[in-house]
């Protein structure tokens, strides 16, 4: 059992952290202290005079944590134990009105980069974005015919135990909030299936003078990962508009890029039923990808228009007047949504459901525009059940999710499995040998995969990972490619030209 000096210590120390972070004021200290008292039970508090400095965050909650759990006040278990210490950051996190205040003071008076400068910290140090959890996800990047692509596994979400699963089974089902963009999440202090965020903050912003607001992903995938939603919980939907709410919001940020998931299952994003956008301030892989060919589009002679050298088919337009981006943007999309090529099994529809749409990017680059145009198709059949513009079976071992937008752009998020997998893999490979791969019932998918990069590279103790980080990234590039509509062939190339000539 913890003694009480302990404990006292321990909510000293992040009272300390969030003065020294700026989350209270010297002014908030008792009634921050107080209430971290009141969700511990605790009624004696007597703490030690000490000022700690450069607290750590996470061992601090640790010794919080374990003590609630002593106490009986929580489940020992990893679901109840993110509830209950959202709960304790929530004690020292700003409200939500002086967040704003601040936010459009720094943007007014200084910039938009020191107003997001200071929201990203705010969103780190309210623990928030759980920093020393996206410090134990896997990154590298790989060198590809394509550009330098970035390869992560995803470690940051923490997977759910048995006892939660059974819980969230048997909860009280809740449409409050309706899913977890909804505004209505700030504050809000979960339940089993759904995570608390009594830290968490947004930004309000207009969007085509509607009412948008702006928040940081909890996982960041890239250096601020921002999530621009609107307020109200309306569907996906790439149209006219959705080009010209990512330009506005670039507009008003142009340190940021911004795009869109498509709205179509398969090859679309996690989250259909709220309408967002992802952004951050980041230069991906396709970013920098050159233009291999361009067009002149009649009647848009001022834009300039290409086919990117990428795996995806992406048409890339760029003005110094976005609203002639957004018009041709609107060009493009409403013929592709009609679009069919029987002889690159490009079809518009099948049997009444439509299969083409658009993943959108928008950026300013130096003084021009960028809209990235990425066309997606979601056709099944028989043979590719998943998608015929989707990874095909045989690089399922490695990836078999949906390739949404930070997929397209060049980054692969590839699932907590593969760390173990890879990992069981070299020790394999270095003491066993590559027969040995088809014999494990772990490794057996990677079999056909392992057999071959083993035939094409000497492999030693010294050089195994990083030839399997390598290898994984050109599985990664073999991902893009099977998603995009129009191979990179003779063939396929003549036929994106034929879609174009059509614009």
């Amino acid at each position: 059992m913890r003694s009480a000096d302990n404990i006292h210590t321990a909510i000293r120390k992040l009272v300390c952290y969030g003065l020294e972070n700026g989350l209270i004021s010297a002014e908030d200290r008792i009634y921050a202290a107080n209430s971290v008292c009141e969700a511990l039970k605790i009624d004696d508090y007597d703490p030690p005079k000490e000022n700690f400095t450069d607290v750590e965050l996470e061992p601090v909650l640790k010794e919080l944590l374990d003590y609630a759990v002593e106490e009986g006040i929580i489940e020992d278990s990893i679901v109840y134990r993110d509830l209950f210490d959202t709960k304790l950051m929530g004690c020292l996190t700003p409200r939500p009105s002086e967040v704003i205040e601040k936010f459009r003071r720094l943007y007014r008076e200084k910039s938009p980069e020191a107003a997001t400068d200071y929201y990203y910290k705010l969103s780190c140090d309210s623990d928030y974005i759980r920093r020393y959890r996206i410090a134990k996800d896997v990154k590298w990047t790989t060198v590809t015919d394509y550009g330098t692509l970035d390869i992560t596994i995803n470690l940051s979400k923490p997977e759910k135990d048995p006892k939660a699963i059974a819980a969230a089974l048997n909860a009280k089902q809740s449409g409050y909030p309706k899913c977890m963009l909804c505004e209505e999440n700030v504050g809000y202090a979960g339940r089993v299936n759904h995570p608390a965020r009594q830290n968490h903050r947004i930004i309000p912003v207009k969007i085509n003078d509607e009412r948008w607001c702006l928040q940081y992903s909890p996982y960041v995938y890239y250096n601020e990962h921002c999530i621009l939603l609107n307020s109200v919980h309306t569907p996906m939907k790439i149209d006219r508009s959705a080009f010209s709410k990512l330009f506005d919001f670039v507009e008003q940020f142009p340190h940021y890029f911004i795009g869109s998931n498509a709205d179509l299952p398969i090859v679309g994003g996690s989250i259909l039923t709220h309408e967002h956008f992802q952004g951050g301030r980041y230069t991906f892989a396709m970013a920098t990808a050159p233009v291999e060919e361009t067009y002149v589009i009649p009647g848009f002679e001022d834009v300039e228009v290409g086919r990117v050298k990428w795996p995806m088919s992406v048409l890339r337009l760029r003005c110094s007047d976005y609203e002639r981006l957004v018009e041709l943007g609107d060009r493009v999309l409403t013929k592709w949504r009609g679009y069919s090529d029987e002889s690159a099994f490009i079809f518009a529809e099948t049997d009444g459901v439509p299969h083409n749409t658009i993943t959108p990017i928008a950026r300013k680059n130096g003084n021009a525009y960028e809209l990235d145009l990425v066309l997606r198709n979601n056709i099944t059949t028989d043979e590719h059940p998943l998608g015929v513009f989707h990874p095909h079976e045989e690089l399922h071992h490695i990836k078999k999710e949906n390739i949404g937008l930070i997929e397209v752009m060049g980054l692969a998020v590839l699932p907590a499995r593969l760390k173990g997998e890879m990992e069981l893999l070299a020790d394999t490979l270095i003491n066993k040998g590559v027969s040995a791969v088809r014999l494990d019932p772990t490794l057996e998918k990677h079999a056909d995969w392992a057999e071959e990069f083993a035939a094409r590279n000497d492999i030693t103790p010294e050089n195994v990972n990083d030839i399997i980080r390598k290898e994984i990234g050109r599985v990664f590039a073999k991902v893009l490619e099977h998603a995009g509509v129009y191979k990179r062939t003779p063939k396929g190339i003549a036929a994106f030209g034929r879609f174009v000539s059509t614009i």
